[in-house]
């Protein structure tokens, strides 16, 4: 098994090669194997979706390839700096949404939240108000923007739309899109919410037990019959 270490970061480019490459990852919880043989990759200033059903291995993979889980075998290349948006947030509820803000910082030369508060401007009339007393949608914005604190390469979000409003999730979906689109900024985003995953990602994994059985452009698996059936309710809207 190899895990490369990551290289110091600079300006994001755009086809310039994966910021994200994983070769026949294999991940294990004692004799139960959770990913057997996954490989995917995320280009330099794209947004790509990991689908799957719950238990599928989504979150594990991000897990390992964050590094708090530690692979059985394989190999993960990482050309810059990942961070990762935990499944539930995980905020210190406790703190204020500048506080929470600023943690995500911590191995940067700077913790000035001020840009976060362009990206998400509802939170700038926020800043001093504890997280715990948060709306769910408030508290993923605080959540992507204390990822976002790390000025990271690849920013790797697990499940976006839980517990969230249709309304709210299009909403910051809409923000992760900018951010793609203006700053160059790569996305791996594991969603349970396929219609909503391929809609923001122009391509997609499907995991399914823990292998990828399905690959390519996000409006071709909209397409595909198993895919459909399995994810989309069958059909596709117009």
């Amino acid at each position: 098994m190899t895990l490369s270490a990551p290289i110091s970061t600079g300006t994001r480019r755009a086809g310039a090669g994966p910021v994200l490459q994983v070769d026949d990852l294999v991940v294990r919880y004692g004799a139960a194997v959770a990913l057997d043989g996954v490989s995917l990759s995320v280009g330099r200033g794209e947004m790509v979706a990991l689908i799957g059903a719950n238990g599928a291995g989504k979150t594990t993979l991000l897990n390992t390839v964050s590094g708090i889980l530690t692979p059985a075998a394989g190999h993960i290349a990482l050309a810059g700096r990942v961070a990762h948006v935990p499944e539930g947030r995980e905020l210190f509820a406790e703190l204020s949404v500048d506080d929470n803000l600023r943690l995500g910082a911590w191995r940067t030369t700077s913790r000035d939240s001020a840009p976060i508060y362009d990206v998400f401007p509802k939170l700038r009339d926020l800043a001093g108000r504890r997280a715990g007393t948060l709306s769910g949608g408030e508290q993923q914005m605080v959540a992507i923007g204390r990822a976002l604190m790390a000025a990271p390469d690849l920013l790797a979000v697990d499940e976006l739309s839980q517990g969230l409003a249709p309304i709210v999730v299009q909403e910051i979906g809409r923000h992760l899109v900018r951010l793609n689109q203006q700053q160059g900024l790569s996305v791996l985003l594991v969603e349970q919410n396929a219609r909503l995953a391929l809609e923001l990602c122009p391509r997609a994994y499907v995991l399914e037990t823990g292998r990828v059985v399905e690959e390519g452009p996000s409006e071709r698996l909209r397409q595909e019959g198993a895919v459909k059936q399995a994810y989309l309710g069958g059909h596709v809207s117009s």
